[in-house]
């Protein structure tokens, strides 16, 4: 088994921009259906925020009678202020068991995939099991 990024990667990718606040974030991955998000500025990847990224953020307060207001300002942080930064990245021809590796080296559960500076797709947890069973 020598099966590259590219060929099980998501193509399909949502980026959002640095400043789009938390409720856009939190409707994009409840409508999506995806787990992670990848931050753009000038069309380049600047971070990755996942839905654990924002269960994280915010407090289990919000909505609830011990709501305060650093509950509600927190709960309308900008992407940049909750993404990973510098996240670590895959080119589309690395080999699955590379990525899986990295994955597991540094407990992220999501690789961005650059074909130099453009982002042409992401590999996941779920991709990469999809690839064992293929």
């Amino acid at each position: 088994m020598n099966m590259k990024v590219v060929e099980v990667m998501t193509s399909r990718v949502v980026t959002v921009d640095m400043d789009d606040r938390i409720p856009v974030l939190q409707n994009i991955l409840s409508q999506a259906g995806f787990h992670h998000l990848l931050v753009v500025e000038e069309g380049k990847l600047q971070g990755v925020i996942s839905d654990r990224d924002l269960l994280r953020t915010l407090s289990p307060f919000l909505d609830t009678e011990a709501e305060s207001v650093r509950d509600k300002e927190t709960a309308q942080r900008p992407a940049h202020q909750v993404m990973t930064r510098s996240p670590i990245v895959v080119d589309p021809n690395t080999s699955v068991k590379e990525a899986l590796s990295l994955m597991l080296t540094h407990d992220i559960s999501c690789l961005p995939v650059l074909d130099g500076d453009d982002i042409v797709g992401i590999f996941t947890i779920h991709d990469g099991v999809r690839s064992l069973i293929q």
